[in-house]
Parts: structure tokens; sequence; C-alpha cells
């Protein structure tokens, strides 16, 4: 103990050794502090993996920091280095604290994160949760230091190697060059193209060509998909066929509304039924006539996550509302999961869409203008840019639509970015009133929210947004990296903890983790809303004799029929 004690580090043997030295001093101390910032709290409550997880990821940003500061202050204070007493000193002391250190760390991130989820709803953590948290950061730090220092050991050698044909300037600048090529093809050909996105394309076009359990073949002519559809069940892909199997008959609106109803239509079509989105176009809207669609009281235009997911909450508070007098058609532009879409084909939503949205549009225009259905368009998370995307701005939704219902926009959504930005002053970011509220109104808790601003007039066509203050689908963003967000700002959002902050890097670490558990949380927090789609489209797109009774008694119904589930939707 004397001697660990006299010198609490090691130190290799002989130059020999490939593993050089004990980790640095000031780049443990500045990981222990990432790491104290990782544990700060987020949007959305984090499972204790996930915390563990970017615990790791940060505490090695702080340390890769922390030791270039220290190789900076070698290389300028060459002379001025303390001796081997003070730095063992350091050492035992670092030592000795760092355990009590990360125990009041934890402690306090624990009470913070049970404010957090006192504030939206969800029981507290487990106490052995806090160990966990500490024991695989520690063993996610060790990975990656020993991959970076596998990769500088690497660096070294090629370096040595080169310097028998090269002098050593151009030795070391070659091994650079040509280990950061490799360490660059290698991850994003190797590890991210062939290996990440290819097991998610692999596991993504066999859950596409399954069908889910409970899920049948629909025998009514009004959906796709059944022996009278121009397109056939097996190429709707798995999400299309949920959607058309899942369709509410007559009998189970008339229970609801006590009236006569029709049998909604709903045209799918997968992408497996087309070759390019404008085939795609306009055999969908052959499908419409088919289902005699033009002639429905509403027909509505949605686009799809990644996956080719609809939300059936949205779709059936549409359906319940008009009587089954509705149809609804999408079509699949890919199978991948959103953050796979997002990353490889983003652009691929909006072209998609906007083909749809503009062959739905001329053949809605030839019917009699007193005798159209109403147009109306909607979408959730990926879906809100697909469909914001098919529009040159606010004047061109509001000129060719009778409303618009767009949940969670993600951040790079083009038209919710421009009415945010645009908001008028003294508006919060994540309530932003645009224009006196006069067309478009921003809301997470619609009884209250839609009826902002106070006394303002809402004039037809109607759009809604509806999004949390605390979905950080909404507020993500590369930006986070080195930006203080504006949604930081106070006042913060209702369902957002005032312990939280903004740090570099970190915040946009730990923002990247809470779109992975944003269903985690009950609606209205994270990226559920769930029943609110029936407040909007009573504000969007009315029945006649409609009531505030008749919103509750469908909130409710939907409620039940959809409970809330684990994992991410699209």
């Amino acid at each position: 103990m004397l001697a660990v004690a006299r010198r609490p580090y090691w130190e290799r043997p002989h130059e020999s050794w490939l593993v050089r030295r004990w980790p640095d001093l000031t780049a443990s101390l500045v990981a222990t502090f990432f790491f104290w910032l990782s544990l700060t709290p987020s949007l959305v409550p984090r499972p204790w993996y996930y915390q563990g997880a970017i615990g790791g990821i940060t505490a090695a940003i702080g340390y890769g920091l922390g030791a270039l500061l220290s190789w900076l202050f070698r290389l300028v204070f060459r002379k001025r280095l303390p001796g081997e007493t003070v730095r063992a000193r350091a050492w035992l002391a670092y030592l000795l604290l760092v355990p009590w250190a990360v125990a009041v760390m934890l402690g306090q991130s624990a009470d913070m994160q049970r404010e957090l989820r006192e504030l939206q709803g969800l029981p507290p953590t487990l106490t052995w949760h806090s160990l966990m948290i500490a024991l695989m950061a520690l063993a996610m730090l060790a990975l990656l230091l020993v991959v970076a220092r596998t990769i500088r050991l690497g660096t070294g050698l090629l370096t040595r190697l080169l310097n028998r044909f090269v002098p050593w300037p151009v030795a070391v600048a070659l091994g650079l060059v040509m280990s950061t090529g490799i360490v660059v093809i290698g991850t994003r050909d190797v590890v991210w193209d062939r290996g990440i996105l290819g097991i998610a394309d692999r596991i993504a076009a066999a859950k596409d060509r399954s069908t889910d359990a409970g899920v049948m073949r629909p025998y009514s002519p009004q959906i796709s998909g059944s022996p009278d559809s121009l397109i056939h069940w097996d190429d709707l892909g798995n999400k299309g066929r949920t959607f058309a199997g899942s369709t509410l008959s007559s009998d189970e609106i008339s229970e609801f509304t006590g009236e006569p109803a029709l049998p909604p239509a709903r045209v799918y079509v997968g992408r497996a039924a087309y070759d390019d989105y404008a085939d795609g176009a306009e055999l969908a809207v052959r499908e419409l006539e088919r289902v005699g669609a033009f002639e429905r009281e509403v027909l509505a235009i949605t686009g799809t996550t990644g996956t080719g997911w609809v939300n059936p909450t949205t779709v059936e508070a549409l359906e319940y509302m008009h009587g089954g007098d509705t149809a609804v058609v999408t079509m699949q532009y890919s199978y991948l999961p959103s953050w796979a879409s997002f990353m490889v084909d983003r652009n691929e939503a909006g072209t998609a869409t906007e083909a749809l949205v503009d062959a739905v549009y001329a053949r809605w225009q030839q019917e009699p203008e007193d005798d159209r259905p109403k147009l109306l368009v909607f979408g959730e998370s990926l879906a809100v840019s697909a469909i914001e995307s098919a529009f040159d701005g606010l004047d061109d939704l509001l000129e060719r639509t009778d409303g618009a219902l767009l949940i969670g926009p993600p951040d790079f959504s083009p038209l919710h970015t421009e009415l945010t930005e645009r908001r008028d002053p003294g508006s919060p970011i994540w309530r932003p009133v645009y224009d006196s509220g006069r067309h478009v109104r921003f809301a997470q808790f619609p009884e209250v929210d839609l009826a902002e601003p106070e006394g303002q007039p809402w004039q037809y066509p109607r759009v809604i947004y509806l999004q949390n203050a605390s979905d950080p689908v909404v507020w993500w963003s590369p930006s986070l990296l080195f930006e203080r967000p504006e949604w930081l700002s106070e006042p913060l959002g209702p369902d957002v903890t005032t312990a939280i902050d903004w740090f570099p890097f970190v915040t946009f670490w730990q923002t990247t983790v809470d779109m992975a558990v944003s269903y985690g949380s009950p609606a209205p927090h994270g990226h559920r809303y769930g029943s609110n789609p029936v407040n909007a489209w009573a504000a969007i797109a009315p029945p006649d004799d409609w009531s505030e009774t008749d919103t509750e008694r469908l909130s409710w119904l939907l409620e039940i029929r959809h409970p809330p589930r684990h994992g991410w939707a699209g």
C-alpha cells in the first residue's frame, strides 16, 4: 500500500512496450467532469442503460479534450512540469476522491431524474440503477479508450514503417493521412454502410415482407389490398397491410355515433407496387377513383414515416368523426426505420409525398367546386417534413387544402422552421404564436393551447401543429453540438425540468439518446401525442353538430383502442 501511495500509477518497464503510459491525469479529470455533465437531465427521463452508454461516450469525449490540453501544456511548459512527488500526490488524491465524487454525482442525478419523471407522470427509478450507470459508463469509456489507443499505436507503427523509405517529417505526414483515411473509410463504409445500415436494411426488408399478428386481408372493396383493389395485398408492405387490414367497419363507427355509417375508404400504395414516384402517385389516384374517394365528405392525404407507418389514432379519429364518409390515401417510399431513412434517403420522403399531393390535388380539382370533398393533409414525425415539402409555403398550403394536422415535426421541417422563426414577439419557441393565430396554432394541451391567443379570431382553413415541449424529435439538431438552443431559454416548457441546461457536445448526445426513448413517457410528453388528434380534427374539420362531449367520448374510445406501447413506431 505504501508503494502504491508513493507511485499510484504505472510506468512501462521498457520503451519496447506498446502500451506507452498510464492514463493522463488531466484527461481523467476532464473525463470525470464530462461524465458529471452527462448525468444532468434532458427532455425525457432516460433508462439506466442509455444513461450508462451516454455517460461513457461523453466521458470519452472529455478524456480526448483533456489529453489534448495536457499535451499542449507539456509542449509549451516543458521545463515547468511538476515532479514525481506532485504527480503521485495528485493521482492519489484523485483516486481517493473520485469514488465519493461519482457517488454524489449519481445521487444528484437520481434526484433530478425523479423530478423530471414526476413532471411527466412516471414512477421513480430504482436505487441499484445508479451503480449500473457507473459500471456501464466505465466499461464504455474503457472500450473507447482502447479503440483510440489502438488507432494511435497503429499510426505510430505505420509511421516508423514509412520512415524506412522517406524522411521522418514526410513519414509522419503520410502516416497521419493514411491512418485518417483508413479510419474514416473503415468507419463509414465498413462499420456504418455495410454494418449498421446493412443490418438495418436486412432486418427492415424482412419485416416489410411479414404481416403482423392478427392482421387479415380486407374484403371490403373500399380498401387497398382487397380482391377488388388495383394493388395486391402482398405489395402493401408490413405497415401497409396493417393500415389496410385494421380498417374500421361501418358497424364499429355506428356503435359510436348511434347513426348509420359508411365503410371508410383507405388507399395505400406500397413501395413494391410501383417503379417511380410518378407511377405510384398515378396508381394512387386510380385507386381513389375506384373506391369513390372523390364522392366522400373528406379526402385526406398523409405521409408515412420511414417504415411506411401511419398513426391509426389520427386516421380513426377522422373516420369516427365523419361517420366513415372519408377516404385516406398515402404512398410508401421506404421500409427503413425513420433514423435510417433520415440518414440515407431523407429527401425521398418529400419527393414521394410531393408527387402524391400534386397528383391527388390535380384530380380533386376536376370535381365540381361545390361537390368536392374537403381536402386535408396530415402527418407525424418524419411525415411532417414530407408533407411540408409538398408545398411552397404556408400560403400554398392554405390555398390548396382545407386544413392540415402536423404532429411532432422534426427540427428540419421547412415550414415549421419558417413559422417558428417568424413567430410573434414574446411567444416561446415551444408554443409559438404566428400571425396572431389567424390560421396556424401550436398545441401540447389542445383544450387550452388552441384557444390561444385569447380573443383572436381563428380563420379557416386551419393548420395545427401538435408539439410537446419535451419532444426531442422536435428539438434535435446537429447545432446542439456547439450552440445553445432557444428552447432552453426562459420560460421553459410545462414538462421540462428547471435543472436542465446546455453543455457543448453533452446536450447533443443527451438529445440523441432522448429520441430513442421518447416513447417512454405518457402523452402528451416526449414523442407521444395520444388522443390529441381528436381535439385537433375537431378544430380543423368538424362535422355538423359536433360537440365537446363528442370529442371527450372519442378521445376516451381511442385511448382504449390504442393504449401506449413502448418502442419506436416508425
